[in-house]
């Protein structure tokens, strides 16, 4: 069935999808801790009895036991090398029960999210989510059973994905009808935060045929959620595929869905007077409500249920920036000024005295910026932002906050930019942090939902724009300065040139950079990055890290990825009557060296030794 042929059923009457497989399988007793999609392969019986089901309670159309099919989601259970196989198994089964059927019934490709984060929010990129899905989607289109009449690009709560997802379909297929049913949380947006009406417009772009609403909450929130939809995008075909309310978990830890068949019945007709061409059931259904649905839509008249009335209004026009001064260390980035900044950790309590002597000396020494490390070698610390503000308030030296984004997820992060902000912490250095299991709690979580260069991203692009992650108002825009990690001597330095390019692109001021222990090598570095993007490196503050002793150079040198210290340095540091004394002198000849090529140095005090540190300070004069 091609497209056209497609829509032109649906102009006929609404199509009725079947309803829930997962919940049913797991009825029949398939444990939720198993790969639903590979039991097309292993138990293929159970699988065909719930596709017979529906067919006999008067679905049009059913769909593959696929959903989770992809080479991420199957990778769970290192099953990653059996994408082809199960979904084609999947379509097999399908195949053999409507022909056994002896009905005219559709049969729909089931492809669901990777379980992955897509770049700039996580590290797939287009490319890999693309290949991805095209896997699956080849294996569904091309099953040697005869392939699916239509492919349903359902659960999905990123648009960019989708934008994936179907640029890989039309690959494979450019005429194979297409349909996109998106998720929403309680708040009646998706998880991203987008509202309905946003989604629609967004999803009309795309060559799709039908767009609309799956999983979610109840019937009574999909007809909102639809009627949002049909008013921002009137002339597109819509579907709605409710969950059976809001999940129940009970003692026995079974799973319970309130939502009678009756009550589906009585929504049937309501989601075709809002716009709908097809209808079912997604989480908590069952054959008995699919055939409640059946008969509704076969009884003529109207639904009983009022239908939502909406109005899609415009986003409110976004303030500027109260904050129009540009921090001081904008103002260097500009002007050509040479950065002085050193590294400090939070106080691992309230005490905040030895936080507050230490910036003091080092404000005395000369350095300009103060950089307040969080939670650094994922150890308990306070808070970097409250370390950061009490500095600043009580020292008058502009800080720059490390803002990691490991540990934090996107209503965390955006809630301490704006906390941070608030106290006219502008200035920031965004990393991905430490990862937990080297640190005080190993155990601790150490997730994240969005990686640096997508934070970069945000900061710059919405934050300062006045926007949200969601694309809503803020009441005022941000004024951030931001900062991304560099290496200057890095094993691969093709790689470290896309990526830092990659950040520039984002909206990257400045680069604070690894430890440099081989100027010559940092400047080769320099200069290859202008030689390959045919433009001038972004500012550079260079880490200089001053060793304390010959046991630490040795274990930087061994145990920190990324920093290697040549054997002449080590050497003295071996030999040195005074270690700490050397490991300045070491620290003030790499300044001098990298001096000509950078804009500024990040030294990082041994132990807090800022008293060392100050004393690599009085070189700079």
């Amino acid at each position: 069935m091609d497209r056209n042929q497609f829509k032109q059923k649906l102009t006929q009457s609404p199509l009725l999808m079947d309803g829930a497989m997962g919940t049913q399988l797991h009825n029949r007793g398939v444990s939720i801790d198993q790969s639903f999609d590979a039991l097309n392969y292993r138990q293929p019986a159970v699988v065909a009895e719930i596709h017979r089901a529906y067919i006999d309670a008067g679905a049009d159309i059913i769909e593959t036991n696929s959903f989770g099919a992809n080479r991420f989601k199957l990778a769970e259970y290192s099953f990653q090398d059996d994408v082809k196989i199960f979904n084609q198994a999947a379509v097999a089964i399908a195949r053999r029960v409507i022909t056994g059927s002896f009905k005219e019934v559709l049969l729909a490709g089931s492809v669901g999210p990777l379980g992955v984060r897509l770049a700039p929010l996580g590290r797939v990129s287009r490319a890999e989510a693309e290949a991805a899905f095209a896997e699956q989607i080849d294996a569904l289109i091309n099953a040697e059973a005869g392939g699916v009449d239509l492919l349903i690009l359902e659960t999905m709560s990123d648009v960019k994905e989708i934008e994936a997802a179907v640029a890989a379909a039309r690959q494979i297929a450019p005429d194979i009808p297409i349909v996109v049913q998106m998720t929403f949380t309680r708040d009646n947006r998706t998880l991203l935060g987008y509202a309905a009406a946003e989604v629609a417009l967004a999803l009309a772009r795309l060559d799709v045929d039908v767009i609309g609403v799956n999983c979610s909450g109840g019937p009574a929130q999909v007809l909102r959620l639809l009627a949002e939809m049909k008013e921002a995008v009137p002339n597109l075909p819509l579907a709605a595929a409710p969950n059976a309310g809001w999940p129940e978990h009970r003692d026995s830890g079974r799973v319970f869905y309130p939502a009678t068949p009756a009550y589906f019945g009585d929504y049937a007709r309501a989601f075709v007077e809002a716009g709908a061409r097809l209808v079912g059931g997604c989480c908590g259904t069952t054959e008995t409500h699919i055939a409640a649905m059946r008969q509704a839509l076969d009884t003529s008249g109207k639904s009983s249920l009022p239908l939502p009335q909406v109005q899609v209004v415009a986003r409110e026009e976004r303030r500027v920036s109260a904050a129009t001064e540009p921090t001081q260390l904008s103002d260097f980035l500009q002007n050509g000024r040479f950065v002085i900044t050193v590294e400090m950790s939070p106080p691992k309590g309230i005490a905040t005295e030895r936080l507050l002597a230490g910036a003091r000396t080092l404000k005395a020494a000369g350095a300009n910026f103060l950089d307040i490390a969080d939670s650094p070698l994922a150890r308990m610390r306070m808070s970097a932002w409250a370390a950061a503000y009490l500095v600043q308030r009580e020292v008058g030296l502009e800080t720059i906050l490390h803002f990691p984004t490991r540990g934090r997820n996107l209503l965390r992060v955006q809630g301490d930019l704006l906390a941070a902000h608030a106290m006219n912490i502008r200035n920031l250095f965004v990393t991905m942090g430490d990862p937990t299991k080297i640190g005080d709690y190993p155990e601790a979580m150490d997730s994240y939902d969005i990686v640096p260069t997508g934070l970069i991203q945000l900061i710059k692009e919405q934050f300062n724009s006045g926007l949200d992650k969601a694309g809503q108002a803020i009441d005022q825009a941000t004024s951030f300065v931001v900062g991304c990690a560099l290496s200057l001597t890095p094993a691969d330095p093709e790689r470290e040139i896309k990526l830092l390019q990659k950040k520039v692109r984002m909206g990257a001021d400045f680069a604070l950079t690894q430890p440099v222990f081989d100027p010559p090598a940092a400047r080769r570095f320099v200069e290859q990055y202008q030689e390959t993007t045919g433009e001038p490196i972004l500012p550079l503050v260079a880490g200089i890290k001053p060793l304390y002793n010959s046991r630490n150079a040795e274990f930087l040198h061994n145990e920190v990825p990324g920093i290697i210290i040549p054997d002449a340095q080590r050497q003295r540091m071996a030999q040195a009557s005074d270690p700490q004394r050397e490991g300045v002198l070491i620290a003030q000849e790499l300044l001098a060296e990298i001096r000509p090529f950078v804009q500024g140095v990040y030294l990082m005090p041994a132990f807090g030794r800022y008293d060392l540190t100050a004393d690599v300070i009085d070189s700079i004069a």
